[in-house]
């Protein structure tokens, strides 16, 4: 019907299709939804309003929208053990926004990882509201390690008394200590924060430790190591429900989109499945090889290795190569990344020294050590033979072989 009625939609759809089926992705925060998931997320359940919550919507008609979404809130439980669960957020950034009006009150102290060490811009750029509404206290990484310095985060700590400590990141390959954040905020009584964004697959597949027990208040997106629906949800102690709840709802946004409940519900019973614990381990696998395989290439890898799915590669300190420079090599062979600052790094943002990537999708695949092994093969001569048009063809056949080997959809 689109092709139809819209061809020029229907067109730029197709080729983005072929971009995806035809090229490696391997930018860290990206995945692959099952056909299941896509179906409920294109569903007729798009036509209905929704706003507040299971038995207590403002609109008539929602006897089928409260049961779908109850069973998205029960499996999501049973996957994290959580007490608490709102699926309603639309994203990461109205969830974390959500949790801080839950929790604070402009200009409180907040203490999490600093920006161009490996945060994310909701917890305190200054372009973004956690900045303009909260004073941001900033703990780093250690200079030579480049791995948190749980000293200084509490050190800070007792120094600056924050309402809130975040433990989360969007860049940064090693595993966190839960237990260590939970005593620290005990001894200045304040609300921690876990945002898992980006390991939250890993830890449904029971290959990362889960900070539930941990934390106050975790949020996630539902893509990355999920591989669900671009969505997002907050998980909380059942005593900070009504805080959380009507920060969301009417504090943030108004009428949720039930269809992509819908797919975080379908999405939701696939992680409870045993096979998805096999992916969250070959995830964890492909990206240790990944990164020895690069590290044997000749590249500087940020804390020396991985212990989850990203890998944060120092390109320009490795082989002088821009990340312009990077980009453009890469994506001429069919490899696609994202330019990352690295810790203490010496260049501007929007063109650093790193690059970030990440195995969830590859993995999606099928894509395994083998795999791995080849991807950074291919990685290492496109850089390097940057300006060679003649190699970095040959690359690109090479990702083409393998991608058909691979297909995302059958």
């Amino acid at each position: 019907m689109l092709k139809n009625n819209d061809s020029i939609i229907f067109d730029l759809i197709q080729k983005e299709e072929n971009r995806q089926e035809t090229e490696i992705e391997l930018i860290a925060s990206e995945n692959y939804a099952s056909l299941d998931i896509l179906e409920a997320a294109w569903s007729i359940l798009s036509n209905k309003y929704s706003e507040w919550y299971p038995g207590k919507r403002y609109y008539a008609g929602q006897e089928n929208i409260d049961k779908i979404e109850q069973i998205a809130i029960n499996r999501a439980k049973e996957i994290f053990w959580a007490e608490y669960v709102n699926v309603q957020p639309l994203s990461w950034s109205p969830a974390n926004l959500a949790v801080y009006l839950a929790f604070l009150k402009p200009w409180d102290k907040v203490l999490g990882l600093s920006l161009d060490q490996g945060w994310h811009l909701s917890h305190g750029h200054p372009l973004n509201f956690s900045w303009l509404l909260y004073e941001i206290i900033p703990y780093t990484l250690d200079s030579k390690t480049h791995l948190i310095n749980m000293d200084e985060v509490d050190r800070l700590a007792s120094e600056n008394k924050p309402k809130m400590i975040i433990a989360g990141f969007s860049a940064y390959s090693r595993d966190l200590d839960w237990k260590r954040f939970r005593e620290i905020a005990d001894n200045v009584w304040a609300i921690l924060m876990a945002d898992i964004s980006h390991i939250a697959g890993l830890i449904a597949g029971w290959v990362l430790e889960n900070p539930i027990p941990y934390c106050d208040v975790v949020t996630t997106t539902t893509h990355k190591t999920l591989r669900w629906p671009r969505w997002a949800i907050i998980m909380s102690k059942w005593i900070y429900e009504k805080e959380i709840a009507r920060a969301v709802f009417p504090w943030v946004q108004w009428g949720p989109h039930e269809n992509l409940i819908a797919a975080k519900a379908v999405a939701f019973a696939e992680a409870l499945k045993p096979e998805f614990k096999v992916y969250a381990r070959q995830v964890i696998d492909n990206a240790r090889v990944l990164a020895s395989e690069l590290q044997n290439h000749g590249f500087k890898i940020i804390s020396g290795g991985t212990d989850n799915h990203l890998i944060l590669v120092d390109v320009f300190g490795s082989f002088g190569v821009t990340w312009k420079e990077a980009e453009l090599a890469l994506e001429k062979v069919g490899l696609s990344a994202n330019k990352n600052m690295i810790p203490y790094d010496t260049r501007k943002a929007l063109d650093p020294s790193g690059i970030r990537i990440g195995t969830p999708a590859a993995t999606t695949r099928g894509m395994k050590e083998t795999e791995m092994k080849v991807i950074a093969k291919i990685f290492t001569e496109a850089i390097k033979n940057k300006d060679n048009e003649t190699k970095l063809s040959s690359l690109k056949q090479e990702v083409l072989e393998m991608c058909g080997r691979f297909p995302i959809y059958k």
